[in-house]
């Protein structure tokens, strides 16, 4: 009888390899995309979804479209529509990479199978995601969870491509260091989400001061119990944020201290990779404390310079390379398992 098992150590098919690297790549630009919608206020730049104004492309009919549904207080705004649609376009192109990477996967019996399946499941509530985003006119919950979301399909992604290379003789085992960068995962992604309700709630500039927040006071007055109402009801238009300066103050405190402790553990799993975790670990080691500190380091440009756009996309694109980073370091210091 003919053994059907998937074999885990024979190499991948280079249509697997070349599918996982091209959906990363566009993966990483799709988040940046967002970003950079979202920090430039055009989340709303198309009220409806998946079209624009019930146009699938930006062009004349849409601005007439648009002119018909005048809204006094979101009035059309060309530049604004392209940059969301083609945000929609990156993100539907993304989701019909991954579908091919499952269904090769599955065609090949290839062990990726499960990791595969789970991109699909989790680019189908993106997608939900993106158009609850619009439908529910930016609430914070769900722009905060599109965003995780956004990182955590790159992050799967990126361990799909890395699951697919060799383990060479430079790898390292270490269990303690595996379960640090774990545990450092877990604080990032918890920053990611106190970033991403900063961002929905716009208040990233209610402290323009660092170290201290505004008028040279470390805590000025704050409102937590309405800055993190997670559910409001009622058809409430986001943009541009509706709480108070003190809830406000409340989040950007709250994200702050959060960098605090992120830096803290992130650096820890760093050191401590460098320093037991043997030579071979030394390179992603360092590679994650330089992007820790080149993150901490826009983070505050951006309350400095008064959130440029450049620099504050940049910051997202910082906190995806430190996930990645750390990915890295967690692949070559753990143990080798049967998908592996």
């Amino acid at each position: 009888m003919n053994d059907t098992r998937p074999d885990n150590n024979r190499p991948p098919p280079r249509a697997l390899w070349a599918l996982s690297l091209g959906a990363f790549a566009l993966a990483y630009c799709v988040v940046m995309l967002g970003a950079y919608v979202r920090l430039s206020d055009a989340g709303l730049g198309c009220p409806d979804w998946p079209g624009c104004y019930g146009d699938l492309f930006v062009t004349e009919q849409t601005q007439v479209a648009a002119a018909q549904q005048a809204d006094a207080t979101r009035p059309f705004n060309r530049a604004k529509a392209v940059k969301e649609m083609v945000h929609r376009y990156g993100a539907a192109l993304l989701g019909i990479l991954i579908l091919a990477l499952a269904l090769l996967a599955w065609r090949r019996r290839r062990p990726e199978q499960a990791l595969c399946g789970m991109l699909l499941a989790l680019v189908v509530v993106q997608a939900l995601l993106g158009m609850w985003t619009v439908t529910e006119l930016l609430k914070p919950l769900i722009v905060a969870a599109h965003l995780l979301g956004g990182m955590l399909i790159l992050g799967l992604l990126f361990w799909l491509v890395l699951q697919q290379c060799p383990r060479a003789g430079a790898h390292v085992h270490n269990r303690r260091s595996a379960k640090l960068a774990l545990v450092a995962l877990a604080v990032l992604g918890a920053q990611l989400f106190t970033g991403g309700w900063t961002s929905a709630n716009y208040a990233a500039l209610v402290c323009p001061e660092f170290p201290t927040c505004r008028d040279g006071a470390y805590w000025p007055q704050t409102d937590f119990r309405e800055a993190f109402m997670v559910w409001r009801t009622g058809e409430i238009d986001y943009e541009g944020g509706i709480l108070a300066a003190p809830a406000r103050t409340a989040i950007h405190l709250t994200h702050r201290l959060g960098a605090m402790l992120t830096f803290l553990v992130v650096l820890a799993a760093a050191l401590y990779a460098w320093r037991y975790a043997g030579p071979a670990a030394r390179a992603p080691a360092l590679a994650v404390a330089l992007v820790l500190c080149l993150q901490i380091g826009l983070g505050i440009a951006n309350v400095l310079l008064r959130l440029p756009l450049p620099v504050a996309v940049a910051h997202n694109a910082g906190a995806a390379l430190l996930m990645l980073s750390l990915l890295i370091l967690y692949w070559h210091t753990a143990p080798p398992g049967p998908e592996n």
